[in-house]
């Protein structure tokens, strides 16, 4: 639990950093699915980790004007009805004919605009709120802890 939004903010930007050696792969490498990732290429990865960066924006955007977040309830409802599977197959179908570049882009992007607008938000609504800290840890620091071995499969795979 944080007690304040610099050392949340710190430790997701030392967290994500890792992640951002996705950037450095060739287009083949990066469009290479690899087994020890699921089956996932850097591309998947890629989507996979700023889809969810790009709901937490969502929530940030909404807290820094209330004290609520319609996308955090929607988002809940959507993966206790469907499940992990089928709400990630969804994100992957919608960012499947997105061009290569543009998904670099969001990715080189996303994470720095979500650290930028959390800063605004008044930490009473996330920092200071059980729930809201939990979902922001959730969409960042634990979802980043659990693809770290995705992530070694991936730059492992480009090495050799």
């Amino acid at each position: 639990m944080y007690l304040d939004a610099l050392s949340f903010l710190e430790d997701e930007r030392d967290a994500w950093r890792p992640f951002e050696a996705l950037l450095e792969l060739t287009d083949e490498q990066v469009e290479t699915p690899v087994s020890g990732a699921r089956g996932w290429s850097g591309r998947d990865l890629m989507v996979h980790l700023v889809a969810w960066q790009l709901v937490a924006l969502d929530i940030a955007k909404e807290l820094a004007l209330g004290e609520t977040s319609p996308t955090a309830a929607r988002i809940d409802a959507d993966w206790e009805a469907r499940g992990d599977e089928a709400v990630n197959a969804d994100i992957q179908a919608q960012w499947a004919d997105k061009a290569l570049a543009d998904v670099r882009d969001e990715f080189r992007q996303v994470g720095g605009e979500l650290r930028g607008f959390l800063t605004v938000v008044p930490e009473s609504r996330w920092i200071k709120n059980a729930a809201f800290q939990k979902t922001f840890i959730e969409e960042t620091l634990d979802h980043y802890d659990d693809h770290g071995v995705d992530l070694e499969a991936i730059l492992a795979a480009a090495r050799s």
